[in-house]
């Protein structure tokens, strides 16, 4: 009898065993082949940002966002516009479309205030990423996901501070971004030194390359750059150069290039708030508030930094930055 009840037991056990086991591997092979891991059903999500033409930190953020669609059997749709207004002029296309869940930027809150108060009456559940965290909630989305841009500034004050850095000039890319305001005033927040903010019109490289040179030709006891997005990171250290100044270059995000200047030294250290765990948890979230009502954090904002990046983290984290997910 104990033999024959080992013996029924094991031919359970094993068949479990494989059925668990084979659904695992039928699971991984969808995902590596970017098919739906779930059988919701096919709900379109479309994300709204204000990134300008050309930004790769947004295609980073796309990176996650597909990702996570193609695993939740989502149809994502993509616009954007640097000018606020033409942004919620696209969201309100999507509302028009009755997607199914928003994604959407607050870079310029006053502009969007309105478009995501009739996104939310018409049922449309709405998720901000990576900027507005502060006015979120109160534009009645479900949460924020991103980081929190004045404690990003800090983090780099405080890292100038143990780099005994004395005078720095922050530069604003984007006028009218609230994130960056915030990010420039973090750092002046926690840096001991002196901070100075540089407006420059950040859809013109070379007009960003000539006002940081001309600022720190005028001004040599200036040791620190600060640029906020990794696309200006490089023409600033070539800004410094032609200046002949030797002052460091540091900035917010990380791509390929970045990575590569780091570890050879040319940019001191990067901030990263992780783009695409934005995109990939904002697309996540609402399909599990779909499918389930969750909402990790209870609505609270989800934290993707900041995280200081050095010359030793560069190397582990550039072959990550060349496949564009980080």
């Amino acid at each position: 009898m104990s033999a024959v009840l080992a013996a029924v037991l094991g031919a359970t056990l094993a068949g479990c065993s494989s059925t668990g086991g084979k659904r695992a591997e039928e699971r991984a092979a969808k995902a590596s082949q970017g098919k739906a891991n779930v059988s919701t059903p096919r709900w379109t999500f479309a994300m709204v940002t204000h990134s300008g033409d050309g930004d790769t930190f947004w295609d980073i953020v796309q990176s996650g966002a597909k990702q996570a669609a193609a695993k939740d059997n989502i149809n994502f749709l993509y616009a954007h516009d640097v000018e606020g207004n033409k942004q919620a002029q696209d969201v309100q296309a999507m509302i028009d479309q009755k997607v199914d869940g928003l994604i959407v930027t607050l870079a310029k809150p006053d502009a969007m205030k309105d478009v995501v108060a009739k996104a939310v009456k018409a049922g449309i559940p709405v998720i901000t990423v990576n900027s507005g965290s502060e006015q979120s909630k109160d534009f009645g989305a479900l949460t924020h996901v991103g980081q929190d841009e004045t404690i990003a500034g800090e983090a780099v004050g405080d890292e100038l501070n143990k780099r005994g850095k004395k005078k720095a000039v922050c530069v604003l890319h984007e006028q009218g971004n609230v994130g960056h305001e915030q990010r420039c005033a973090g750092v002046k927040k926690s840096f001991k030194g002196e901070v100075q903010n540089l407006y420059v019109e950040g859809t013109n490289m070379p007009n960003v390359q000539s006002s940081i040179e001309a600022k720190l030709q005028s001004d040599k006891d200036i040791d620190t750059v600060v640029t906020l997005g990794a696309p200006f990171a490089p023409t600033a250290v070539k800004a410094a150069q032609q200046a002949g100044s030797k002052a460091e270059v540091d900035t917010f995000d990380l791509n390929p290039q970045v990575a590569k200047d780091l570890q050879s030294g040319a940019l001191g250290f990067a901030v990263d708030q992780d783009p695409y765990l934005q995109g990939y948890e904002a697309v996540d979230l609402l399909w599990l508030y779909k499918y389930n009502r969750d909402m990790l954090g209870g609505g609270r904002p989800v934290l993707t930094g900041p995280q200081i990046i050095t010359k030793d983290d560069a190397k582990a984290l550039a072959e990550f930055a060349k496949r564009g997910t980080r």
